[in-house]
């Protein structure tokens, strides 16, 4: 239950988008952006989650995670009671060696906005990047989704 991640901005998204096997839409908000844990509701096509999550530790690689599976009709009950904005993006499947990077492709308030993430297995796990990647952000608040949910997109950061 502790999910080790990095994450990216993406530099060049059509060579990004070339490379993906799948694609989802995602729906999310969150019913508390409490700083020692966020509680977030996240429907796809065609299942829904509740998530809790932990605080980050110092670097922001990593962190608890609990999921579990919820009724979609619960889920659209629950997105009623979320704060701040619903975040709404497009989550492509990119496979680059060894590892698969979740490229996120935000759209309404966040347009503009595309982040890659890559679970590790370790924190000093070794990664390749892919040519397409670009700044490291990981461990930057400003790009944590409840941020992006509470506060919105902050023009200095697309």
């Amino acid at each position: 239950m502790i999910e080790i991640e990095r994450k990216f901005l993406v530099s060049n998204l059509n060579a990004c988008l070339q490379l993906h096997t799948n694609s989802k839409r995602i729906v999310q908000g969150y019913l508390s952006f409490d700083p020692a844990r966020t509680v977030r509701l996240r429907k796809t096509d065609t299942k829904a989650f509740l998530t809790i999550k932990g605080k980050s530790n110092a670097t922001g690689d990593t962190r608890f995670e609990w999921e579990k599976e919820i009724p979609e009709n619960e889920a659209t009950q629950l997105l009623g009671l979320c704060l701040g904005q619903i975040i709404r993006k497009t989550r492509y499947v990119v496979p680059h060696q060894s590892h698969l990077f979740e490229v996120d492709v935000f759209s309404g308030k966040l347009q503009g906005l595309v982040i890659a993430e890559v679970e590790l297995s370790a924190a000093d796990e070794q990664l390749d990047l892919p040519t397409w990647i670009g700044k490291e952000v990981t461990g930057d608040p400003r790009y944590y989704n409840s941020d992006l949910a509470k506060k919105g997109l902050k023009p200095e950061i697309v």
